[in-house]
């Protein structure tokens, strides 16, 4: 209550300096303007605080039901497909009515009796999808069966919009309205009511992202949507948005100084400097069709690599030095792809296949004999050490779903650590060992023995010593989003890749 009613003297203040008129057309943030929508509404505003990626909307209005509609509106033209992602709140708990709303909304018209659907939370905390078919028509409603959640996702794929809602940490619940013809244009945003025509009410939204998925028959590995490089801060779940590109940009590791990511683009690697926030080309020398498999070593001194050589047998794993050189190769044939270096830089794992099947092995970081780590029939992959070299985590399908495993160090004692109703991958421990994070697949979109891109995905994280785990981030990605290590060297941070089409 006491850091309640502190953000909101905080926004007061805010709203005597940036407050915009209840009717501008001037963009804010994302979005192209703003408006009160419904006649006579008590006047509403729209502020955009870049140093936070915050928006603070304020709106009034009778409410959202009926035949039409009451509240102020921040918004922006939009054709096709679309993911509207958010995390949303009120300012104050103790509001003036409970059917207080906040959520995003895609409408026909800026008219108050416009046909629109909206995914929304309650004041009382009740959360529902609701959506008027026609102009004019009453607004129909689907509750969801959680309250009080702050994650607010809406999707449209042609003439079906789809909510997913949860109580940040939690999945997804899911509910789904189809045949709403609301045109191929529309308008989309993020909507504030106060269910009282004489009250203004308050929500904050961050986090916004609007992400145009993968068109349908688009080939992966042939053709790549644009990419987003993230940072997650794990004590708040606020995510920022550091970089964008046109281009597939993807797993990117964080140095050991703490100044730069690695990550790897058209066969490339790059050296993303955080503080200029620019990326440059490392030399790899002939290496140039580089994979997402790329680690670096724990003394942050070399960086090994998983490059493709078809004549090899696909993906060779190398090793350069961190600021670049010629790479020396290491696995004689492929496909091996690298994960992990050992603590004291003597030993790599990867998974390779051989014998037409696909385990964990372990080679000297100089180069010589592969050892077998796993033999069970299945998939096993993603093999990373823990900091104090006592064990190795790793991903499985062997029981049919893929799980998150551990072993130690010399490939006895292969035990499930997670029982999940997901399809788990790519374990990564927290610099200080305290912390295991995984992406994790939805299994009604993925098969087990695949980690393809643009997916719905979650990340994951949990105590190493055991538990539930938590979703951290909700992401439109998958393959390149993390599949390598990506903590901080604090172990307060992470960063990862998320997916949307870009203008080239």
């Amino acid at each position: 209550m006491k850091k309640s009613y502190a953000f909101k003297r905080l926004l007061s203040s805010l709203f005597s300096v940036l407050c915009f008129s209840a009717f501008s057309q001037q963009q804010i943030g994302i979005f192209d303007g703003h408006a009160d929508i419904g006649k006579g509404v008590k006047p509403g505003s729209a502020t955009y605080i870049p140093q936070t990626d915050q928006y603070v909307i304020s709106g009034a209005g009778y409410n959202v039901w009926f035949g039409h509609d009451e509240f102020h509106y921040v918004y922006k033209k939009m054709k096709g497909d679309f993911i509207l992602y958010t995390k949303a709140e009120f300012v104050g708990w103790n509001g003036v009515d409970p059917h207080r709303k906040v959520g995003w909304m895609v409408r026909k018209s800026l008219d108050s009796n416009s046909a629109h659907v909206n995914a929304v939370e309650h004041g009382d905390g009740l959360t529902s999808l609701q959506f008027r078919r026609t102009t004019g028509a009453n607004t129909e409603e689907i509750r969801t069966k959680i309250t009080h959640a702050n994650i607010i996702q809406l999707e449209r794929k042609g003439k079906t919009y789809t909510l997913r809602m949860a109580k940040y940490g939690e999945p997804f619940i899911t509910e789904q309205v189809s045949d709403l013809d609301l045109g191929d244009e529309v308008y989309v945003g993020l909507f504030v009511g106060s269910h009282n025509a004489d009250v203004v009410e308050t929500g904050v939204f961050r986090d916004v992202r609007i992400t145009v998925p993968a068109r349908e028959g688009l080939v992966q590995y042939r053709e790549y949507l644009g990419s987003n490089l993230e940072i997650l801060e794990l004590a708040t779940g606020n995510r920022e948005i550091i970089y964008t590109s046109p281009k597939s940009l993807q797993a990117p590791n964080w140095t050991v100084d703490g100044k730069s990511l690695i990550y790897n683009s058209e066969g490339l690697i790059y050296n993303f400097d955080l503080a200029s926030r620019k990326p440059t080309v490392l030399n790899t020398g002939d290496v140039k069709n580089n994979n997402n498999d790329h680690v670096i070593s724990f003394d942050g001194k070399m960086l090994g690599l998983s490059s493709g050589v078809q004549s090899l047998g696909g993906s060779i794993i190398y090793t350069v030095p961190i600021t670049g050189g010629t790479p020396k190769q290491i696995t004689p044939k492929g496909p091996s792809y690298l994960h992990s270096w050992s603590v004291d830089g003597q030993n790599l794992i990867f998974t390779g296949q051989r014998n037409n099947e696909f385990d964990i092995y372990r080679v000297p970081s100089a180069g010589g004999p592969e050892v077998n780590l796993t033999n069970t029939p299945g998939l096993d992959d993603g093999s990373e050490y823990t900091p104090d070299g006592k064990y190795i985590y790793f991903n499985s399908n062997r029981t049919g779903s893929m799980q998150i495993w551990r072993m130690n160090a010399d490939g006895s004692n292969q035990q499930q650590v997670i029982k999940s109703d997901f399809h788990d991958w790519f374990p990564h421990i927290s610099p200080d060992g305290k912390w295991l994070v995984i992406i994790s697949f939805l299994k009604d979109e993925v098969n087990a023995n695949d980690h393809p891109f643009y997916k719905h995905v979650y990340l994951r994280l949990m105590p190493i010593s055991g538990g539930e785990p938590k979703v951290i981030a909700y992401i439109y990605g998958g393959q390149g989003t993390i599949n390598t290590p990506s903590w901080s060297p604090d172990s307060k941070r992470l960063a990862f890749i998320s997916n949307t089409t870009m203008n080239k």
